[in-house]
């Protein structure tokens, strides 16, 4: 791994984040992955080392982190289980919008809890009609008195069912389109608000993903996020935070199947010697090395650019998110191929990885949304 100039708060980070991941992710992955169970004890322990705390600001309970710092945490994690870490990374995406858009009195109310790993967070954007087209959101908020009610239904909610914040995305204008939807806050328990069923998934099968139903659903209108109309702005600010953190998720997932596949070729013997040295293999390590380290380099950067404040990052957020997710899929399927026949088996490892690396091609906008994201900006900035 090259070296990317971490401070030493970022690098006590990595270091704790490698720790947690090798004592107490690594022993329990297939397990929670077999019984798709939420890891609530391990959960217990991110909270217990203040990793919660790294995206909520200092005056409200957190270490006010950098978006940097996510991405450090995330990748570690994700190098023992992308399914794991993904629990972790959903609250981030969860609270992000709350600390983009929150006044300090839903700061107050939120973030404290958030920050200490109290309760955790989920977004909540998708419906059955609309994923990738935001804009066709079907859940409704119709403003009555000093509450709104929601009523509509959202699905493949990362978190779902396991959070205790939701920030939810309904229409409250829909002769406005995009341009009518707005933000709330809702907890768990709000009457109104249920769950549906619990998705079997192909990867990411500890990580809880859930249909929420909202029936006359009422809402204090204190719990809207920043203002009426708002919805689609909260969604995309959010997601060009959140998409390293995605990405870096793809860049653990990849670097964890890369040292199973390297460790795995020097000890599988054939033909009299370890497969490590034949050059077919030695060639496939090459590449795979090769497009981690530059995943890792770019996923790095574009949080630095964040971080930064340098104007709008939509183009290299959805480049770090479609390059590292790209990366991660070809890189675990490598690794099965290295493993040969036993890759393809669940007593090791590798088949996990690339279950759980397909789904970074595909959340928080697919890859091919992401070119969309990627093309258009490109061709906005020529046009100047």
């Amino acid at each position: 791994m090259m070296d990317y100039l971490l401070t030493d708060e970022q690098k006590m980070i990595q270091e704790l984040t490698r720790k947690i991941a090798d004592e107490k992710i690594r022993p329990v992955a297939a397990k929670y992955d077999a019984k798709e169970e939420f890891p609530w004890p391990v959960i217990k322990v991110l909270a217990e080392s203040d990793l919660f705390a790294i995206f909520v600001p200092e005056q409200y309970g957190g270490t006010g982190g950098s978006v940097l710092d996510l991405c450090i945490a995330t990748e570690e994690l994700s190098r023992a289980c992308g399914s794991i870490a993904v629990c972790y990374a959903a609250s981030a995406l969860g609270t992000i919008p709350i600390v983009l858009f929150g006044n300090d009195e839903q700061n107050k109310k939120y973030l404290p809890d958030l920050a200490k790993g109290k309760k955790i967070a989920a977004f909540a954007v998708t419906e059955p009609e609309a994923g990738s087209d935001a804009s066709a959101i079907k859940t409704t908020a119709v403003k009555k008195g000093d509450h709104y009610v929601l009523n509509g239904t959202k699905h493949f909610i990362t978190n779902g069912g396991e959070a205790e914040t939701y920030v939810v995305i309904a229409m409250t204008d829909k002769s406005k389109g995009a341009r009518g939807a707005s933000a709330f806050i809702i907890e768990k328990g709000t009457p109104g608000f249920t769950f549906g069923k619990k998705e079997e998934k192909l990867g990411i099968r500890s990580s809880s993903t859930r249909e929420l139903i909202f029936t006359d659903c009422k809402v204090p209108k204190e719990n809207l996020l920043a203002k009426e109309g708002m919805g689609f702005i909260v969604t995309m600010r959010t997601f060009d935070k959140s998409r390293p953190g995605v990405a870096a998720q793809a860049l653990g997932i990849a670097q964890g199947a890369l040292d199973h596949a390297v460790k795995y070729a020097r000890e599988r013997v054939q033909f009299g010697k370890p497969i490590s040295s034949f050059q077919g293999i030695q060639w496939m390590i090459a590449d795979m090395a090769t497009e981690v380290e530059a995943a890792r380099a770019l996923v790095y950067a574009v949080a630095r650019t964040i971080d930064a404040g340098n104007g709008s990052v939509s183009k290299e957020s959805a480049m770090a998110k479609l390059f590292a997710s790209d990366v991660a899929m070809k890189v675990t399927t490598d690794a099965v191929q290295i493993f040969g026949g036993y890759g393809y088996m669940r007593d090791y490892p590798v088949e996990k990885y690339m279950r759980d690396a397909k789904i970074t091609q595909i959340y928080e906008g697919t890859n091919q949304i992401q070119r969309n994201i990627i093309a258009l900006q490109i061709i906005k900035e020529l046009a100047k």
